[in-house]
């Protein structure tokens, strides 16, 4: 194992995860008299609200996920790691990260931890294979590439049963990324394939959106839920309220109605965007702690300063961070993370932890864009949605967005995609659709499992093959 040090005698801060927290952590901590390590798994910093537009053909991964290391190339006092974080050991204050087989012990003063959220099927895992969910740019392609090769299968399919089946696309929870997909979706097939195909018209496209609880848009309050409901429905989404996805497969998912009725709906491409989980960094932080919880989404209970009982130096922000009344959203990790770089520099010029003022969250707002001209926005107690709240979507989004090149570009190609019907980035590759299947293949020992991952292949023989010589590749290993 190698081991990072610094031998200039400074205080030695080190930030686990690129994403907003991380990385508005680092840049804050820019004129400070400390070193900065960032530490990450991916060499990106993504801008996670924006990958269902990735996912339909508006954006490209570099308009949303600038190179960590370009956004910190000016920052002298940072380095960054590439590697996943294994082992934290609070009490020898080093953090052990892995990049392929070489291991590397980064030693720190001050640690902020800042690792998100990953796709939470409430333990039913194996719904990934079928169902993937929209936090990585891995998901984000392998959609794009489901989402199209659907359409492009229906063209092929020899039955109306199989047509309709590929032509159904399921978007499992309400919540602002499953409404932004639902609206993508419906519009792509609408307006963007229109007049493409010869045997289908890919406006029969059916989009279902299925909520277990009982509103769209539930933490937005009835009257913007009601909005993007209805807008939805004209576009031609089905809404289905109360209703819990209790299996998923290769051919579509199984449904309980709040009445007890169980139904299917068959379905090649589905998305799953109803829950989160924390980072099980989370728990391995809280059992070094002096009796800091976790709550049931393994989110860390921490202090007031956001850091963990009996380390006032160990900070706790973004989706990993559980704080009453802070949203797991984008803001509420730049400002956690904004607090905890200020009370590093404040250490540093002698304020004691017992001196530190409470993290408050400001709370600015929420957003969620449904179509083109059309979403809805709560800012304190007004609310309001329509074309006015899309404009204040899209100058907030393009705000965050990092790097003025991206700005740009986002800017044109919304402007191709909004005023138009065509989009820019309608590429998708058989790999980005069948590798989560193909790894799977590889682990699994389960003839029927395998079965299902072949079916899963769709019309694909040479994947399909692929995939059979994998699975007998392993047992006969």
């Amino acid at each position: 194992m190698s081991s990072q040090t610094v031998g200039n005698g400074r205080h030695r801060v080190v930030v686990i995860g690129s994403g907003f927290g991380g990385l508005f952590g680092t840049k804050h901590l820019k004129r400070a008299d400390v070193d900065v390590t960032l530490i990450s798994k991916t060499s990106t910093h993504l801008f996670q609200p924006l990958l269902y537009q990735v996912a339909t053909g508006i954006l490209s991964v570099g308009e949303i996920a600038p190179a960590t290391r370009l956004v910190l190339r000016k920052q002298k006092n940072a380095q960054v790691l590439m590697g996943e974080v294994t082992d934290i050991d609070l009490h020898n204050k080093t953090v052990t990260s892995r990049l392929l087989d070489k291991a590397t012990a980064t030693p720190f003063d001050s640690l902020i931890v800042a690792t998100g959220a990953q796709q939470s099927y409430f333990g039913n895992d194996r719904f990934a294979i079928y169902a993937p969910g929209m936090k990585t740019i891995d998901d984000a392609l392998e959609l794009r590439g489901r989402i199209l090769g659907a359409f492009e299968q229906a063209e092929l399919a020899t039955t109306q049963e199989e047509r309709d089946r590929l032509l159904t696309f399921v978007i499992v929870g309400a919540g602002p990324t499953g409404v932004e997909l639902a609206g993508q979706i419906a519009e792509l097939s609408d307006r963007t394939l229109e007049g493409t195909f010869h045997n289908i018209d890919p406006r029969d496209a059916r989009v279902v959106l299925i909520e277990g609880a009982g509103a769209v848009l539930g933490p937005m309050g009835p009257k913007l839920g009601g909005k993007a409901e209805r807008r939805l429905t004209n576009m031609g989404v089905e809404i289905q309220l109360n209703a819990m996805v209790i299996d998923v497969d290769a051919f579509g998912v199984t449904v309980k109605d709040s009445d007890g009725t169980i139904r299917r709906i068959e379905s090649a491409c589905k998305v799953w965007s109803a829950g989160v989980q924390a980072s099980p960094l989370g728990k391995m932080i809280a059992e070094q702690s002096d009796g800091t919880e976790i709550d049931r989404a393994g989110r860390v209970v921490v202090e007031p300063d956001l850091t963990v009982k009996g380390h006032p130096n160990v900070f706790v922000v973004g989706d990993l961070m559980s704080v009453p009344n802070v949203p797991g959203q984008a803001q509420g990790a730049i400002q956690g993370a904004t607090y905890a770089a200020k009370q590093i520099k404040a250490g540093l010029s002698g304020q004691t932890p017992q001196e530190r003022k409470p993290f408050k969250y400001f709370n600015k707002g929420s957003m969620a864009t449904i179509s083109r001209f059309s979403a809805v926005c709560q800012v304190g107690k007004l609310e309001f949605g329509g074309f006015i709240a899309w404009l204040a979507w899209l100058a907030l989004h393009l705000y965050y967005l990092v790097g003025y090149r991206s700005r740009i570009i986002t800017v044109i190609q919304w402007f191709v995609t909004f005023l138009g019907r065509s989009r820019g980035q309608m590429a998708a590759t058989e790999q980005w659709v069948f590798a989560r299947l193909a790894l799977e293949a590889i682990s699994t020992s389960d003839d029927q499992d395998a079965e299902q991952l072949a079916a899963a292949l769709g019309t694909s023989t040479n994947s399909r093959v692929a995939v059979d010589k994998a699975h007998t590749d392993v047992k006969a290993g």
